[in-house]
């Protein structure tokens, strides 16, 4: 598989990087290269048009319905709908229960017939076999209907945390990926609410308990400096260790 960090800021698009989405990339026996995108949140479309052509990508898995990991979803409506060669074919999008109503609300569509001429919004319900994928969404510890990606292709393991607290699904949904990508949008040095975030330090605990390979930092706000994530993981974890950054890609 091949990761391409589309976007990676955490809550907002920072000045570094729109808000999360993740290109990943992987060829079929026949030769055929299959393109999902993990998320699609805010400012993440126009990122991706310096990539690949949007409408390649076969398939959208979203974690959660906060505006920064799917509101790029309506740009993407627009973009399959009124594009002037003519209307895209329906593109499936697996996502919480209701991705269909909120996102027809969120631009402001009646809610039949919505987006739903452009997407095939379907619900996670196990493991779903698309191209040479494997995706399994498992439920994660955050205010609204959340879950960490678990992406299989060629026996190899990518995992995408989404936005949550550490819980006992994380480690699970996390167990020997080669590479998992890493919520760390808090700090050890706050006062953090809990059940929304992790903490560098506790995105590298979840990646030990886990047996993981390779780490990779992400969705860190604009407010904070993405090098107190790395040195709190650094403190726990001695494995290869990255700090996602828009366009950086990995070989999984």
């Amino acid at each position: 598989m091949k990761v391409t960090v589309i976007g990676c800021a955490g809550s907002y698009p920072g000045p570094e990087a729109p808000a999360s989405c993740y290109l990943v990339e992987s060829e079929d026996q026949a030769g055929r290269t299959w393109r999902i995108l993990l998320d699609l949140g805010s400012g993440a479309l126009g990122e991706l048009h310096n990539h690949v052509d949007p409408l390649t990508i076969d398939a959208v898995f979203v974690s959660h319905l906060h505006a920064d990991h799917c509101l790029d979803l309506c740009g993407y409506y627009v973009m399959r709908k009124y594009h002037p060669t003519g209307p895209a074919p329906r593109i499936p999008c697996w996502g919480p229960h209701d991705t269909d109503r909120r996102m027809a609300k969120a631009y402001d569509l009646d809610e039949d017939p919505g987006m739903n001429e452009e997407f095939e919004f379907l619900v996670y319900d196990g493991p779903v076999a698309f191209g040479p994928f494997t995706v399994t969404a498992i439920p994660v510890l955050h205010p609204v209907e959340a879950y960490a990606l678990r992406v299989e292709a060629d026996d190899r393991v990518l995992v995408y945390s989404g936005d949550t607290d550490v819980c006992d699904s994380l480690v699970d949904a996390a167990r020997d990926a080669d590479l998992f990508l890493a919520e760390a949008a808090f700090r050890e040095c706050d006062e953090n609410p809990p059940g929304i975030h992790m903490t560098g330090r506790q995105a590298a605990e979840v990646a030990l308990k886990a047996g993981v390979d390779t780490l990779v930092l992400t969705h860190i706000p604009a407010w904070h400096d993405t090098c107190t994530a790395v040195a709190e993981a650094q403190e726990v974890w001695s494995g290869p260790l990255h700090l996602a950054t828009k366009g950086a890609v990995y070989e999984v």
